[in-house]
């Protein structure tokens, strides 16, 4: 039976010049590797974003695509993109869902499950 489905993992650094702490906001850059972990080709069609600061106050990004692209994905093929966010807090999260289509025209959402918006350097 096809199985839509992709995974994906992230790496978060902070962004110097998107940040002023005197204007209260941080910026972070996150790079995103999504892979067909399914049986079947399928396109990254859309993504939601939930990305809330320390203070609980949440942003939501909805559209289509990631950075202009709507990658179609063999099983097992990867596409990666980096985008950034900024939000009020030196730390905050981000939580999401791609949404997908198959070459049959079965519509899925994968989750991302939620990571963080924070220095590293800074959580020691």
């Amino acid at each position: 039976m096809a199985r839509p489905e992709f995974t994906s993992t992230v790496a978060v650094r902070p962004l110097p010049e998107q940040t002023d702490p005197a204007e209260e906001r941080w910026g972070f850059a996150y790079t995103i590797t999504i892979t067909n972990t399914g049986t079947v080709p399928a396109q990254l069609i859309a993504r939601h974003w939930v990305i809330t600061d320390h203070r609980g106050q949440t942003q939501e990004v909805r559209g289509l695509g990631v950075v202009g692209h709507q990658p179609l994905l063999q099983p097992g093929e990867q596409f990666e993109y980096t985008s950034w966010a900024q939000i009020a807090t030196p730390q905050g999260s981000m939580r999401g869902e791609f949404i997908g289509i198959t070459e049959d025209a079965q519509w899925f959402n994968s989750a991302v499950p939620e990571f963080m918006l924070a220095d590293a350097a800074m959580l020691h």
